[in-house]
């Protein structure tokens, strides 16, 4: 296999599970009946006038399995704190109690679990296209290399295959995760 080819397909398979990767951080923040400290990792707090993630000033813990316990390490912060958990629409009410804010997240409605699991249907497709996006590349490149390596038929053909091999490896670990994701958002 010439050093072309070889870094076809390495960079192809990178690109593949950067999609993946970014598809599993989406499902971070979907929001399950239980509390997960990753749905605070988009919320971002005016901190002395620098826009700071949540978890770079606060320590954030999980109480029972369904609250969220989050105390800042400075507490003139906590005004700040409140208002980007209610801007950021996370579906929870703060409660502050003047040293720690505590989100209590209820049990989803069976209405709600099932938009949840076509959030996640749409987050699986989403990174299904990129995935194919990507191999669209691939075979364009590969188009490349046939053209100036002079490669036979045979060889471009089995060269295909194996890129749809390759699409076709992480289109299942997509579909995996995301029955595993939809199975974990229906369980009450």
């Amino acid at each position: 296999m010439s050093e072309a080819l070889e870094e076809m397909y390495l960079f192809g398979e990178e690109k593949m599970e950067k999609a993946i990767a970014q598809m599993k951080k989406e499902f971070a923040s979907v929001r399950t009946g239980r509390a997960n400290p990753a749905i605070l990792d988009k919320v971002i707090v005016e901190y002395y006038g620098a826009p700071t993630p949540i978890r770079q000033m606060a320590q954030v813990s999980v109480s029972e399995g369904t609250t969220l316990v989050i105390t800042p390490f400075d507490k003139s912060i906590m005004k700040e704190l409140e208002k980007a958990i209610i801007k950021a629409e996370l579906g929870v009410a703060p409660n502050n109690d003047g040293t720690c804010v505590r989100l209590n997240f209820p049990p989803l409605t069976e209405d709600r679990r099932k938009e949840t699991a076509k959030e996640v249907k749409k987050y699986g497709e989403d990174t299904k296209v990129a995935v194919r996006n990507v191999r669209r590349d691939m075979v364009d490149s590969l188009k490349k290399i046939e053209k100036d390596e002079n490669m036979p038929e045979d060889a471009v053909k089995d060269n295909q295959d194996k890129i749809q091999k390759i699409t076709d490896k992480y289109v299942g670990i997509i579909d995996s995760l995301v029955s595993e994701k939809e199975k974990e958002v229906m369980t009450v």
